[in-house]
């Protein structure tokens, strides 16, 4: 009797929800998806063009439920970071067993990870790599390294840029470039399918699972100066840092008369510059 959290129902997303919701031990799905099935998404993901033009989350829950008509779904049609919805977002981590984000969306990773601590609940991420060249599974645990941590060693930007308008790739002479290439459906399976072995691990064991890694690194291709072997596992087991603004506790308070010091000290060390 287990509840999940998912957010993402993409072309990687539906194969985690595919193999983990035919698992027996989980009876309640709630998944987070705000997107529309799009025609650039046919070519890599479960749904037929025909569903063009609808919800990516009523797809998904139509699709488990023609597999596992008992599985209660729940669904929330909205950005995972939409301040409007937090509460229902809360309610639903609040009682699930363990989540899941299958979104490429950096500020997302983080709110999803601030969200799961703020709960004390694990959580597992996969990131396929453009091109398909390989891809990422991390877990995380309440007490262990947080995104922030694995994203600093990884030197991910803390902070992105605004991204450029998504590319039509309906519209193969439109002015939007693509800035990732895209990753074939083989690649996207074969990464999609260790998230899910890793999180029906931590289901199992949520409080004992140690796979031997915080992020495990599957090549899928040899790349010069970057991997020279396809089909290589790299291990990483990254530390919680202690550098790390958002997993560290924070500082005890200082009584006012240790900030008035402190702030003598330094308009005397202006005074002297």
């Amino acid at each position: 009797m287990a509840h999940i959290v998912q957010v993402g129902a993409g072309s990687g997303g539906m194969v985690v929800l595919d193999l983990l919701c035919g698992d027996a031990r989980i009876t309640r799905l709630t998944l987070i998806e705000p997107d529309v099935y799009k025609p650039h998404n046919v070519e890599r993901h479960y749904f037929p063009p025909s569903a063009v033009g609808e919800f990516k989350a009523e797809l998904a829950r139509d699709w488990l439920r023609d597999r596992r008509p008992e599985l209660q779904v729940d669904l929330l049609i909205h950005d995972l970071c939409d301040s409007t919805v937090q509460q229902e977002i809360e309610q639903a981590i609040a009682s699930a067993d363990v989540g899941i984000c299958a979104v490429d969306n950096e500020p997302a990773k983080y709110h999803f990870d601030g969200l799961m601590r703020k709960h004390r609940k694990p959580w597992t991420l996969g990131e396929v790599l453009s091109g398909g060249i390989g891809g990422f599974v991390h877990y995380f645990v309440p007490d262990g390294p947080c995104y922030g941590c694995v994203a600093s060693h990884l030197k991910r930007d803390v902070q992105e840029e605004e991204p450029p308008p998504a590319p039509d790739y309906s519209q193969p002479g439109g002015t939007a470039p693509e800035v990732r290439i895209p990753a074939s459906k083989a690649a996207i399976h074969a990464i999609a399918g260790l998230h899910a072995l890793v999180t029906l691990g931590l289901l199992a064991e949520p409080r004992q699972y140690s796979p031997g890694f915080t992020s495990l690194l599957l090549t899928l291709q040899r790349v010069p100066d970057l991997f020279e072997e396809a089909f290589r596992p790299h291990r990483l087991r990254i530390p919680r840092s202690a550098e790390c603004l958002i997993c560290q506790p924070p500082p005890a308070p200082c009584a006012a008369e240790d900030l008035d010091a402190a702030l003598d000290q330094a308009l005397a060390r202006f005074e002297n510059a």
